[in-house]
């Protein structure tokens, strides 16, 4: 509107509407977090949309030569319909996410709320304080300058170039409806191509690396190796500190917390640094050492993006068998990294088998036998003493040195009661054995989990897919799979929201269906939403995002926000035939003077979302995700909505009865109105 009045007016509803949007959340117990704050930023762009169109229409009558109020009267009584249809609808949209399930559910409940709430405050604003503003800010047959004149003559010579392909297009609705089908149809294409995880790999400034010795192996021997991969951390450039903890959770294992520095101090992302310490790691001998980047939505750093699960009734060992040939499978996909399962049937043990005979005729209980080797072997607090003040418990245990090998056990003597030493080896045969580290069970079954990371470039549904089809092809019917972990949670919250997504869809129509009075006019808007959602795929494909949680609610979001240029154009074709107006001509006349807040709508929420994009830092990966949704949904949707909408209304609607014709063609002339 080159005004900075005009300006002014929308930008005042940003603050009322996060304000009224926290007074929403404060009410429903919610916080301020990453999410909450997520919808904030959106919501920016978003509630802004009402008053522009409210405004652009006060000032089209104020321009046709009306008085300010007058302007303001009139223009907000003929948009308010479509205002409150487009507020209505975009805070439907997220109705179905408030009731999501699991753990995904439950982090955008908030997220989801508190963005409609935002979208409420904003369309009351728009029919209230806005046109308020208008009548008072803006000026009545104001004269404009040169450049104003200039801009404006572009802009009109940029929409009666648009009347004129609309109106070509209108000759040739099978080739529009061709090219709606074409481009709504590429969007399966691009979403079977799009790689699709739980959510994106965050540079969160923390590394995790884990380490695992050999079976049997002691605390020295995996500390010793512990110490390497230490240095290994310490010596790269983007490491801050770092804490190594060894034998936990068991002896055999190892665990790291790294801290990098600031995101500002170093110029290689997390995820890099990852990448390059796990070909350092893969070097140590005599363990397995990985590094990986901490999971998203709270899980534990130690479990796996892939845990595929293989449950049966039979025995372990058929169950090791089968899971043999699933590991030689997986090894074939370049996409997992430090593949590994739970199912180890190679822990070295000892089997003490004691001749009772004989340790009774020496009078040897076996509970003294017992008792020996636990302490000897294990160590026993026997009782404490003081010295300077300090308490210090004494423990009996053997040397480290004469406790290392199964022969040690050679060594230890016990006790008769007359007093006499026998060897242990005397009483005991000492056999050496192998003995499953644990057994584990899924669903109640007998069960192996196979789990692995993920290599750079590949995604989560990549992984599991491979699985998928490889458990059809070579394990028996008795043999069943699941899923566990971030896996199982992919699957689950995937599934939810595509029916989420459905429900949205649903709920929108219900809404303008009861608003519009009619079945065919919500059908001709949401056609749009097939539209839109090619753009954004395209966008998620060009920049090399994936399906993710993220991306999927953006899609959601994107579903109400691309309906209000349908509603915009549908409803007020629909007051031009009220008026008496040709069907052709009014969609005609209804696209064309719908462009200008078409425009600014769009504009002002894809601008809204680029920071999101473009975003960098602390958790950018997720934020890209649903901004170029945005991005590409709408930039796309409103292009094809400006052809695709009116070719739909002279497809599907009828002539509605009115009044006399009135003639809008020329926005700068005078028109009748009802409410005048």
């Amino acid at each position: 509107l080159r005004s900075l009045r005009a300006t002014i007016i929308p930008m005042v509803t940003i603050p009322i509407s996060l304000i009224g949007a926290f007074i929403f959340m404060f009410a429903l117990g919610f916080s301020i977090n990453t999410l909450t704050l997520l919808a904030m930023v959106l919501a920016i762009g978003l509630v802004v949309d009402d008053a522009i169109v409210v405004l652009e229409n006060v000032h089209r009558h104020l321009e046709m030569g009306k008085t300010p109020f007058g302007a303001a009267i009139v223009g907000t009584k003929e948009i308010a319909f479509a205002v409150i249809a487009m507020t209505l609808t975009l805070a439907a949209v997220f109705t179905p996410v408030a009731f999501a399930e699991g753990r995904t559910g439950r982090l955008f409940i908030e997220f989801a709320l508190a963005l409609a709430s935002a979208v409420l405050v904003s369309g009351f604003v728009a029919l209230t304080l806005t046109p308020m503003m208008c009548s008072k800010m803006l000026k009545a047959h104001e004269s404009h300058g040169r450049l104003y004149n200039l801009m404006e003559g572009a802009f009109n010579s940029f929409a009666d170039g648009y009347r004129r392909i609309l109106i070509g297009s209108l000759k040739m609705r099978f080739l529009v409806v061709l090219i709606g089908v074409g481009v709504a149809g590429s969007s399966y294409f691009l979403f079977t191509n799009l790689k699709s995880e739980l959510s994106p790999t965050e540079d969160r400034g923390t590394i995790n690396v884990f380490s695992s010795a050999p079976e049997g192996a002691t605390l020295e021997f995996a500390d010793h190796y512990a110490q390497k991969f230490e240095k290994m951390l310490m010596e790269t450039p983007e490491v801050e500190g770092a804490i190594v903890i060894t034998g936990f959770p068991d002896v055999t294992q190892s665990v790291s917390f790294t801290r990098l520095k600031p995101w500002e101090e170093r110029d290689r992302k997390q995820q890099v640094v990852v990448e390059e310490l796990q070909k350092k790691l893969a070097k140590i001998a005599g363990i397995r050492a990985f590094a990986i980047n901490r999971p998203a939505f709270g899980q534990s750093p130690r479990e796996r993006p892939i845990q595929f699960v293989l449950q049966t009734t039979a025995s372990y060992q058929e169950l090791e068998e089968h899971l043999d040939r699933m590991m030689d499978e997986a090894r074939k996909f370049p996409g997992f990294a430090n593949l590994d399962n739970d199912l180890k049937l190679n822990k070295p043990q000892l089997n003490i088998e004691v001749d009772r005979d004989k340790a009774a005729d020496l009078g040897i209980p076996i509970a003294t036998i017992g008792r020996t080797l636990e302490t000897l072997l294990g160590g026993r607090q026997v009782t404490r003493f003081n010295m300077r003040g300090e308490q210090y418990d004494v423990i009996v245990q053997v040397e480290d040195a004469d406790r290392r090998t199964p022969g040690d056990l050679t060594g230890i003597f016990l006790r008769t009661p007359r007093g006499e030493m026998v060897q242990f080896s005397n009483l005991a045969r000492v056999e050496e054995v192998v003995a499953p580290r644990e057994l584990n069970r899924f669903n109640q079954f007998r069960s192996a989990t196979i789990t692995a990371n993920l290599a750079p470039g590949y995604a989560l549904g990549e992984g599991l897919v491979f699985l998928e089809q490889a458990a059809e092809r070579i394990l028996p019917p008795s043999v069943q799979t699941d899923l566990n972990g971030q896996s199982r949670e992919y699957r689950q919250s995937g599934q939810s929201l595509y029916a989420i997504f459905l429900l949205a869809l649903v709920f929108i129509y219900l809404v303008l269906a009861a608003q519009f009075e009619s079945f065919t006019d919500p059908l001709i808007i949401i056609l749009t939403v097939p539209l839109s959602l090619t753009g954004a795929l395209a966008a998620l494909y060009l920049t090399g995002n994936t399906i993710n949680i993220y991306s999927q609610i953006g899609l959601i979001t994107l579903v109400g926000l691309i309906t209000k240029h349908g509603i915009l154009i549908v409803e007020f074709a629909n007051q031009l035939q009220d008026r008496g107006m040709k069907l052709r001509d009014a969609v005609v006349e209804s696209s064309v003077l719908r462009l200008r807040p078409i425009l600014m709508t769009t504009g002002a929420m894809v601008l809204g979302a680029v920071p999101l994009a473009l975003a960098s830092g602390a958790g950018a990966e997720s934020r890209q995700a649903i901004g170029w949704v945005i991005v590409g949904g709408m930039t796309c949707g409103t292009i094809l909505t400006l052809f695709i909408v009116p070719t739909a209304y002279t497809l599907l609607t009828r002539q509605r009865g009115g009044e006399a014709p009135e003639i809008m063609a020329d926005p700068q002339k005078p028109v009748p109105s009802p409410a005048e």
